[in-house]
């Protein structure tokens, strides 16, 4: 290389290391030291509770529970409960009996007791064109419930079955 004169090369001066101070922190046994203490804490905050917020049952701060998802009510497949029907009373005309005089020792009328029978005795349909409440014969047996009228203006809708 050729240099032109009056320009000199700069060289640096010759660095020597610096001897630094060391510090307590750079003993191994301490660092670990420290992370051993550092993870205990952050495990106690996160598994013990109340140690940081008052726990559940504090009245101070409400508490969120979480809830699982989706329905918890189990459907139920039975059905429910008739109503039960109406328990016919089977009554025998005897000699000198009237549906008005049945009628009077139960509670209810002579009509009522020629609507419930109209299927096993058809004189006794009021909608029938024989119907005669005056005429029944002696061992009849007639079905009728004690202390029910029926409405004319909603009979039933079927008799009763023969005498049960």
């Amino acid at each position: 290389m050729t240099y032109e004169p009056g320009y000199e090369i700069y060289e640096p001066p010759e660095r020597r290391p610096v001897r630094r101070r060391r510090s307590t922190l750079d003993s191994p046994l301490l660092s670990a030291g420290l992370v051993v203490v550092v993870l205990g804490l952050v495990a106690a905050v996160f598994f013990v509770p109340g140690l940081l917020a008052p726990g559940p049952d504090s009245s101070s701060r409400p508490s969120i529970v979480p809830t699982v998802a989706g329905p918890t009510v189990t459907p139920t497949f039975a059905r429910p409960t008739p109503s039960p029907a109406p328990t016919f009373l089977s009554y025998t005309v005897r000699s000198g009996d009237t549906l008005n005089s049945i009628a009077r020792q139960f509670d209810t009328t002579g009509r009522s007791i020629a609507w419930w029978n109209r299927g096993t005795y058809p004189k006794l349909d009021p909608l029938g064109p024989g119907y005669d409440p005056n005429t029944i014969r002696v061992g009849w047996v007639l079905l009728l419930l004690p202390g029910t009228v029926v409405d004319d203006a909603n009979p039933p809708s079927l008799p009763p079955s023969p005498a049960a």
